[in-house]
């Protein structure tokens, strides 16, 4: 049976460790409501910008060509993953990897460009070949850092090194689910009108192939920021229901070290009673 002094010590580590999720549960909190509000905002955007350049390339004509339309027959596949820099989220980034990988054919035809330390070190210690890391923006990225991912992604499709480009971030649903996902970002497919044969009207000036061309990059940077903001706010709602779990957790252990805490005492307490009346009765 442990000690009196073993168990007041578990008592006050659970404490402390409680005290430290309680207040990182707050402080996922907090930040949740402005990456919800942020990723919200920008959905409706991003839905109608991808909606507006499908519809455009499928007027543009058969004949209109350009880089990100191009396929390449050889080349890697390049996997963007979008996944945390700090852990205690629960299985957000462990999700997103698990979807990537789920996307690889051979360790030696894939590359990844990963956003966040936790995506880097699964798929470094697994043997991958990361072609570049952006660290320190998973839980508040902004439009410039998306710009700067999608530019670098452009430029190695453009270069004939990769034959496609597929994107897996975190799709936020809820404060309580979310799910990964993947898009295929590089060559652009236009799906628009493909089923129903309905498309919108649009005026072009000067025409739809030259607002095709300028829209494109515009296209991927908004994509791939949406995406940011999506996995911004899934990281900090599973942030912050492991923290909740963690302090719930943490307070029902309390209460049972509490519990055992008392029993003990009450049984050293009954010993000493017991061996008070026997030696008294023995001095008789």
């Amino acid at each position: 049976m442990a000690s009196l002094q073993d168990i007041r010590q578990r008592i006050k580590s659970v404490k402390s460790t409680k005290q430290i999720t309680s207040a990182m549960n707050m402080v996922a909190t907090s930040r949740l409501r402005h990456a919800k509000e942020a990723a919200s905002a920008n959905r409706p955007y991003a839905e109608k910008v991808m909606e507006v350049v499908k519809e455009i390339a499928a007027n543009a004509g058969a004949d209109f060509s350009h880089p990100l339309l191009e396929t390449h027959k050889d080349g890697k596949k390049l996997i963007l993953l979008v996944t945390a820099d700090k852990g205690l989220a629960g299985a957000y980034s462990g999700n997103a990897c698990k979807a990537a990988e789920a996307l690889v054919e051979s360790k030696d035809d894939t590359e990844l460009v990963v956003v966040g330390r936790k995506g880097v070190a699964h798929f470094k210690n697994r043997g991958y070949e990361i072609a570049e890391s952006y660290i320190g923006i998973s839980e508040r990225p902004s439009f410039e850092n998306a710009r700067n991912i999608a530019d670098d992604i452009v430029e190695r499709f453009k270069s004939g090194e990769y034959r496609e480009v597929q994107m897996v971030y975190t799709k936020f649903i809820s404060a309580i689910n979310c799910e990964p996902q993947s898009v295929q970002l590089l060559p652009f497919q236009s799906e628009a009108g493909e089923n129903t044969g309905v498309h919108a009207e649009y005026i072009y000036e000067p025409d739809a192939a030259t607002v095709l061309g300028f829209l494109l990059p515009q296209y991927l940077y908004t994509t791939v920021y949406a995406a940011l903001l999506q996995s911004a706010a899934s990281e900090l709602s599973s942030r912050m229901n492991a923290m909740s779990n963690a302090t719930d957790n943490a307070e029902e252990l309390m209460s049972k070290l509490d519990l055992y805490y008392n029993k003990v005492r009450q049984a050293g307490i009954t010993n000493e009673i017991t061996e008070i009346v026997g030696g008294a009765e023995a001095l008789k």
